[in-house]
């Protein structure tokens, strides 16, 4: 005669499958690995006056991001996103380019 199941081993294979279910939904839902790189600049600001910049870090398009980043360290300690199409932002490159030579 087969031997009727205790409460606590049903109990037990909830628990392991919720278990289960947890884990692989966190991955399938797009949970970032801790390897995976993404843009830093979700949005550019406008209207930063370049004497509130204490440097400038600028990211070329690759494998993380399809676009150039160009992220500013305020003399605050703050950064900032700066729009790396806006005239102003060119200027203090190509200033800060001119002053490395």
């Amino acid at each position: 005669m087969p031997r009727a199941a205790t409460p606590a081993v049903p109990l037990l294979q909830a628990s392991l499958l919720l278990l289960l279910l947890v884990a692989t939904s966190r991955r399938a839902a797009g949970a970032p690995v801790a390897s995976e790189l993404r843009c830093q600049c979700l949005q550019t600001v406008h209207g930063i006056h370049p004497k509130n910049i204490q440097s400038v870090k600028v990211t070329a398009p690759g494998a993380h991001c399809a676009q150039t980043e160009v992220i500013a360290t305020l003399k605050n300690g703050q950064e900032a996103c700066l729009n790396p199409a806006a005239p102003m932002v060119k200027r203090f490159m190509e200033k800060m380019l001119n002053n490395t030579n």
